[in-house]
């Protein structure tokens, strides 16, 4: 059995179109799906791009369904170059994060679009710098974008292909070392304030109190907040690792108000088709509360976590326990805040004030 995903619009919504010849278990499956909808008129299911998450489509239709979704992640490409099949098949069963996915697909399909008249296997690593570097010179990538995209044609040779990474030596640039942008306690406390919906001031509150990346925060389901423990769980996050972190006792009080106005059935926060709450929104509804406190610093919703780690630093709690709650690989990833708690530099005397002058 083939399902194939297609982009689509309708009624001015970008959508997911999922074709497939009519099977009984599998219109079972796809009724479980968050966001599925069924067009009576055209006769077929689809799902809100806002909505559709390609891991949780993938789940409960086993072997013996294959699923086509090569048209919707390369239909970015000029020339529609079709990604090998195993490519992201792969990236699935790695397990990869949807955004990394989204990211891998789009640069791999960039990486095809510049050789397409050549068969991946033929081109050499001389011509993958070649290709790096004019990017680099023409665009202007970031060293950032730059490793991301060495990243996504090295999965296809090393993963894919199973050749020795020794062999794709490429060259990567420095890691730029920026500091984060950090709210400082009065500006969250702000913040919220001036959040005025239930539902929206429970998305903020839930990112800060638990230090949380935005795609954990839709990723929540109602059973993952333990009020008895007064802990979040993460499931799956950066890295395929699962984490407690902190609920705060404020946040519990609001969430059962929460609960018990919207009602959510599955996911801690749903949208409006029943789905996992979309980044954008969250995205929206961050930069309006923003907006209303007149900060001028560029924060997003990521500032909240990176404020949530520094904040804890600053009461003086131990870097390992930050680092465990933060989800952090290495403690190095986790001294970055050391640099950005402005207590742990007031600490430090001036040398000039030991000076003996007028």
């Amino acid at each position: 059995m083939k399902i194939e995903l297609i982009p689509d619009s309708l009624h001015k919504e970008s959508i997911v179109k999922i074709r497939f010849p009519y099977n009984k278990r599998i219109i079972e499956i796809i009724k479980t799906k968050p966001g599925r909808r069924w067009n009576p008129e055209a006769g077929y299911w689809y799902i809100p791009k806002s909505q559709f998450n390609l891991k949780q489509f993938m789940d409960g239709f086993g072997t013996d369904v294959v699923i086509d979704y090569s048209v919707l992640d390369a239909s970015h490409c000029k020339k529609h170059i079709e990604l090998p099949s195993e490519y992201l098949e792969m990236l699935i069963r790695k397990r990869y994060s949807q955004n990394t996915i989204k990211t891998y697909v789009s640069y791999m399909g960039s990486f095809m679009e510049e050789f397409s008249d050549r068969k991946l296997e033929s081109i050499k690593i001389l011509e993958i710098n070649a290709y790096i570097a004019k990017l680099i010179r023409t665009r202007d990538i970031s060293a950032s974008q730059q490793n991301q995209r060495i990243s996504a044609i090295k999965f296809y040779y090393e993963k894919v292909l199973g050749r020795k990474k020794e062999y794709y030596q490429l060259s990567r640039p420095k890691k730029e070392k920026r500091l984060p942008n950090i709210l400082t306690v009065e500006e969250v406390e702000l913040l919220l304030k001036h959040s005025n919906n239930l539902k929206h001031k429970c998305i903020l509150m839930t990112l800060y109190s638990g230090g949380l990346r935005r795609s954990e925060l839709i990723d929540l389901k109602i059973t993952d907040i333990d009020s008895r423990r007064m802990l979040i769980r993460i499931s799956n996050s950066k890295g395929n690792k699962d984490r407690y972190t902190l609920l705060s006792e404020k946040l519990v009080q609001l969430l059962r108000d929460y609960f018990r106005f919207y009602k959510p059935k599955h996911w801690l926060f749903e949208g409006q088709g029943g789905g996992p709450y979309s980044a954008t929104s969250i995205g929206n509804i961050f930069r309006e509360a923003l907006r209303k406190t007149q900060i001028t610093k560029h924060a997003t919703p990521h500032t909240l976590r990176h404020s949530f780690a520094t904040h804890l630093l600053e009461q003086g709690i131990n870097l390992r326990y930050i680092q465990e709650l933060m989800g952090h690989s290495s403690i190095k990833t986790t001294e970055i805040y050391t640099h950005v708690s402005s207590k742990q530099l007031s600490k430090i005397k001036n040398p000039l004030d030991n000076l003996n002058i007028e």
